[in-house]
């Protein structure tokens, strides 16, 4: 799964992902967690090509929810479950790309928790496959997202049998796009190549959402060591 992540230069934004301009001014975010507003780019209303960046609160809740704040609201949807009720017209018709620059999974240690920050070796800033809906009864209005998982890769693997799709750059357009076949859709949500990324076991500042900072990503001085 894909539980929290970071994206600690949103600056970058506008030139890595081609966004129309002009586009939110965001803060650095070293823990985003679930339930939190977290930045979504998707194709602008009524446009096949531009796109733009809006915040979204992560956990998906679907149009046709009786009440948005009852019943599940998944963060993150399986790659092989995507015809579920909850995910089917998102998939069809809602993608969306979640910007980051990393992400955190925890394994035991002893009688602990160690989290382990994944991110690209050239340290940019990649994208997630999303999906986006929007709910409302008529008064209250409320767009959310969730992130697609996949199989992890050897690198991830170590730490979590399942890892976040990253998609690569020249898929971005495909992804968003209303008109593209489901079985190209699919055929895009694999293992990012582990080669690509790296790992570094991070120290316990993460492991609170209460906690937002670069502090989270820092190793600690004990675990650089070993």
């Amino acid at each position: 799964m894909c539980g929290r992540f970071t994206l600690t230069d949103p600056s970058r934004l506008a030139e890595e992902f081609d966004l129309d301009l002009p586009v939110p001014e965001l803060a650095p975010r070293f823990n985003a967690a679930p339930s939190q507003t977290i930045a979504v780019i998707a194709l602008k209303r009524n446009d096949a090509v531009r796109r733009g960046l809006a915040l979204l609160r992560w956990g998906l809740v679907p149009s046709w929810a009786a009440d948005p704040n009852s019943g599940p609201r998944p963060i993150n949807a399986r790659a092989d479950s995507l015809e579920k009720p909850t995910f089917r017209d998102a998939f069809r018709g809602k993608r969306c790309l979640i910007p980051a620059d990393g992400f955190f999974e925890w394994e035991k240690i002893g009688g602990s928790k160690r989290a382990t920050h994944f991110k690209m070796r050239d340290a940019k800033p990649f994208a997630f496959a999303g999906l986006w809906e929007y709910w409302t009864d008529g008064v209250e209005k409320l767009a959310t997202c969730c992130i697609i998982t996949t199989e992890a890769n050897e690198l991830v693997g170590t730490i979590h049998n399942r890892m976040p799709v990253v998609l690569p750059k020249s898929a971005y357009s495909a992804w968003l796009a209303h008109p593209t076949s489901p079985f190209d859709l699919l055929e895009m949500l694999r293992p990012y190549p582990a080669e690509e990324m790296t790992a570094s076991p991070v120290g316990p500042s993460v492991n609170s959402v209460k906690n937002e900072g670069p502090s989270c990503i820092e190793v600690e001085a004990r675990l650089q060591s070993l």
